[in-house]
């Protein structure tokens, strides 16, 4: 069997380009608005990995990723970012690697840290005006609040983002269960359910989520794992909700009509 050289492949010019097959449904208009994007994901676990990953292959061209943890092997199951050879690297150093290799003409930026109010100013600062999306990936609900608190005051000075955030994917099966809403119409999601308290008392005004209407998978017996407040996910569903999130930012972002908002008014994105 010959194998042909990777350079040569992708010198070939019958070799098709990443975008001949994002060209037809976003047409040139809409890659170059995706090129011209800026998005933040917050967050690099199940959701946000895959989140990322999406956004690199559907040519968002600025994407600015944030998180402090490493890679762990009880990641491997549901993130796009780890794998054995990656085990202890940190997850912004994994995801860069990943996107350059997707996309290599993407600028990537790292922020290795964990959200807190007293950051959050000094992380925003260099991005303000330039973002078209943050995606809250986050699994500490105290974080969440912080977040959709502080876009909330950028937007009474003019100077806000739109935010959407993923909620909890554990001990669930049922993607077709998923559905966007904002945080005052979610139900049966405990995530959610302790979230909507925080943002009324926090007169938090909205929050857009991806939640899961499924009841949580009652815990299989005698399957601790010794792991403090560990919780089992399932390998697929934290992956789509990040793909799910990622189509939604791409379409509204390229302006889409028949995107995720086809049929419930949904607004487009802009700097």
């Amino acid at each position: 069997m010959t194998t042909i050289p990777t350079s040569q492949l992708l010198s070939s010019q019958n070799n098709s380009s990443a975008q001949d097959r994002l060209l037809p449904v976003f047409g040139a208009e809409g890659l170059a608005k995706l090129s011209d994007a800026c998005v933040m994901v917050i967050g690099l676990g199940g959701v946000g990995s895959s989140c990322v990953e999406a956004l690199a292959r559907g040519g968002i061209g600025h994407l600015i990723l944030v998180d402090r943890d490493v890679v762990e092997p009880s990641n491997i199951n549901r993130q796009a970012l780890a794998f054995h050879s990656t085990i202890g690297m940190a997850k912004t150093d994994a995801m860069r690697r990943m996107v350059a290799d997707i996309n290599p003409d993407c600028v990537i930026e790292t922020h290795h840290l964990f959200v807190t109010r007293d950051n959050l100013a000094e992380l925003f600062a260099p991005y303000l005006g330039k973002l078209d999306y943050v995606i809250d990936a986050i699994d500490t609900i105290s974080q969440k609040l912080e977040l959709a608190r502080f876009a909330q005051e950028l937007e009474r000075e003019g100077r806000s983002f739109p935010l959407v955030a993923a909620a909890g994917a554990a001990h669930k099966v049922r993607p077709e269960l998923l559905k966007f809403a904002d945080i005052s119409k979610t139900h049966t999601c405990p995530l959610c359910k302790d979230l909507r308290k925080l943002c009324r008392k926090r007169e938090v005004k909205k929050l857009e989520v991806l939640f899961s209407t499924e009841l949580p998978l009652k815990r299989v017996q005698g399957t601790e794992t010794g792991e403090r407040g560990a919780l089992g996910t399932a390998s697929f569903m934290p992956p789509i909700m990040g793909q799910m999130i990622a189509g939604r930012v791409i379409c509204r972002i390229a302006d889409i009509k028949g995107g995720p908002d086809a049929g419930i008014g949904g607004a487009g994105a802009g700097k």
